[in-house]
């Protein structure tokens, strides 16, 4: 087996560390965790991404490949929220790798085997403690992906991320994580209860420099909803509600791609590997 840990000594750098078992010999992978949180200018995050940490309640999905920088942009919404809002935030991370100071918020953050033993639990026992803003690292399983529709519809605003590769696969792994039985009931909960689907890639630039972050959005208005609710169908997929709100503030991998190669950041063979 392995194991993810977050590891650090005050005034030093913080790693996430796996350590596993390979041909009987231990391996470690270690990846740097910024001590700096993020922020959306930090991370050349859309404008208009700053909306999302002005959400009541609901859901904000966070999604994307390994690597693509989910944690960084849910930490960047995290640390935006406690700047500008005076809620309890609780979070439940496997690991903790963003460290969150009380601003105008009191963050509270559990660690998944050291502070919890499980995401169920934890969140089960968040519904008691009186959070307004709820963060779940990854969703891992369905009974945490319950737990997260029944806080968000109680009320709570609720941050998690997913590992899938746009918006339209973001909703259809949700719905099938669940029997058949169950799907058009759960359709209807996301739909009522989903704000935005944030999926983003990380692009490498042509001039070798860091590389840039491309990020589509989905947002929840009367035609998104009522594509989650009753299903793609022709005239009326994701890809169509994503370049129909294009005035709201939505947009779409590919078309954000092809502006990045117009203005010379991305190479056309690398962007035609990145694009939908």
């Amino acid at each position: 087996g392995s194991c993810d840990v977050s590891y650090g000594l005050p005034g030093t750098a913080r790693f996430r560390v796996n350590v596993f078992i390979q041909r009987g010999s231990c391996a470690v992978v270690m990846r740097v965790i910024p001590t700096v949180i993020p922020t959306f200018t930090s991370l050349r995050l859309p404008a208009q991404l700053e909306d999302a940490a002005h959400v009541r309640n609901g859901i904000i999905l966070v999604t994307g490949g390994t690597g693509s920088g989910k944690s960084s942009t849910l930490a960047a919404l995290i640390d935006r929220i406690n700047s500008e809002h005076c809620y309890h935030i609780l979070t439940v991370e496997d690991p903790i790798e963003f460290l969150h100071r009380h601003n105008k918020s009191t963050v509270h953050q559990r660690e998944l085997h050291s502070d919890a033993p499980n995401f169920a639990l934890a969140l089960r026992a968040a519904l008691r403690q009186a959070p307004r803003v709820i963060m779940v690292g990854e969703i891992p399983d369905r009974e945490t992906l319950e737990i997260l529709l029944e806080a968000a519809e109680n009320g709570h605003l609720v941050l998690s991320s997913m590992n899938t590769v746009d918006a339209s696969k973001t909703v259809e792994r949700t719905i099938a994580s669940f029997p058949a039985a169950d799907q058009q009931s759960v359709r209807e909960r996301l739909a009522k209860t989903f704000r935005y689907i944030i999926a983003q890639r990380l692009i490498p630039r042509s001039d070798g420099a860091e590389r840039i972050a491309v990020v589509e959005i989905l947002k929840s208005n009367i035609r998104t909803r009522d594509c989650i609710e009753q299903g793609e169908r022709p005239g009326r997929t994701i890809l169509d509600c994503l370049k129909a709100g294009e005035n709201e503030g939505m947009q779409h991998f590919d078309a954000e791609i092809a502006k990045l190669v117009r203005a010379g950041l991305v190479d056309p063979e690398t962007a035609l590997c990145f694009a939908s």
